[in-house]
């Protein structure tokens, strides 16, 4: 069992980079924040997990996230990855510090590592923010989690983080 949660969560990774890479070129104002041309983001992520997170902009409404983290919710420290494809609507507002605000919704899977490795698909929910005139972003999400394997489960994930776009 553990190999197969295994194989499914490198081919996730996989494919998840062969898309990003798929495209021809980064895309010049990915968001319409400050970071124009800074598509990808590597930071960190507090909560239910907590660890690694990154993003990369693939046009200035999609992205692709991923995160390496611990779950601290279970018996032990489990290792948790997911990878997730996101849509983001930028707020609409005559202020310029809410239009670098987007709310995101997006679809994913993650594998979660312990005496009883899971695999699931994720809908994440969030809320973005573009630090003005710094290559940041702070986020907050909750992702509904539908384990598929071993057992059929609702769980959810949910944090805060923030990412530095290079």
């Amino acid at each position: 069992m553990r190999k197969t949660v295994l194989s499914l969560a490198l081919l996730l990774a996989f494919a998840s980079l062969a898309l990003a890479q798929r495209r021809p070129s980064a895309p010049q104002r990915y968001y319409g924040g400050p970071q124009m041309s800074r598509p990808t983001g590597l930071g960190m992520i507090i909560g239910e997990p907590t660890g690694i997170s990154f993003k990369h902009w693939l046009s200035s409404k999609s992205a692709i996230d991923a995160g390496f983290a611990w779950s601290f919710a279970g018996p032990g420290d489990e290792v948790h990855i997911h990878a997730d494809y996101l849509w983001h609507t930028p707020l609409r507002s005559s202020d310029p510090a809410v239009r670098r605000t987007s709310f995101y919704i997006g679809v994913g899977g993650r594998v979660r590592f312990e005496n009883d490795s899971r695999f699931g698909v994720r809908v994440p929910l969030g809320l973005t923010h573009a630090v003005k005139d710094a290559p940041l972003d702070v986020f907050i999400e909750v992702a509904p989690i539908l384990d598929l394997a071993p057992n059929t489960e609702l769980s959810a994930n949910g944090g805060i983080g923030l990412r530095y776009f290079f």
